[in-house]
């Protein structure tokens, strides 16, 4: 008889931990993503680091999920932790298709821009894993949450500029050089490094909906 009326008494998953866990997956997806870009250690290492980060942000994913489901009091609505949590993941989906398409194509030397692309995926995670302790208390953490997805913002902005200077840069190099393949291959690897900062802009977006409706 008890235990029918525990499972009556409201329950409150703590949401605030597996977004911290998520962010964290995240920061250190981009990490290996900088060294592999930039020839620094192992590069077997660094694919198979991004490729266990990305099954470990889906483990939190699955247990997000399932804490909703579970749950019957949330600090936010249950439509926004799911998209949060969902748009955080595709960050590290977007960063492990890249790290593929790079050991598929197997790309062992880089544009300056395609590393400076992985560097700023680094400086927007940071600032993720900054600004998720900070959803704890979002009213009083208002203003500087809004700082911050505005930061990532702007960084999104410095990749499609980098995208744009570096697809150039190798349509130039087409006309000295033809290689239809290189080429090929060069704007497969932008596209993937360009989706990753979109991603990135897209958990700013759910984190500033958060701040909208609750600062």
């Amino acid at each position: 008889m008890f235990g029918w009326f525990q499972r009556l008494l409201p329950k409150s998953g703590d949401f605030f931990v597996l977004f911290e866990r998520h962010a964290a997956s995240m920061v250190g997806a981009a990490e290996a993503l900088v060294q592999l870009t930039h020839g620094e250690g192992d590069r077997s290492a660094h694919l198979r680091a991004i490729h266990d980060f990305e099954h470990a942000a889906d483990e939190v994913i699955r247990q997000t999920l399932h804490e909703v489901r579970q749950t019957f009091l949330t600090p936010f609505d249950r439509g926004a932790i799911t998209a949060l949590s969902g748009a955080m993941d595709d960050t590290i989906d977007e960063m492990n298709a890249a790290s593929s398409a790079i050991e598929l194509f197997e790309i062992t030397q880089f544009d300056p821009a395609m590393k400076e692309i992985a560097q700023l995926s680094l400086d927007a995670s940071r600032l993720i894993a900054e600004a998720v302790p900070l959803l704890r208390d979002v009213e009083r953490n208002g203003h500087r949450l809004h700082e911050l997805t505005g930061r990532i913002v702007q960084l999104e902005g410095q990749v499609d500029g980098l995208h744009d200077s570096g697809m150039k840069i190798a349509f130039q190099a087409q006309k000295i050089n033809p290689d239809p393949i290189a080429f090929v291959v060069t704007r497969e690897l932008y596209k993937r490094l360009e989706r990753i900062a979109d991603a990135f802009e897209d958990v700013a977006n759910e984190i500033d909906s958060l701040v909208i409706d609750h600062a």
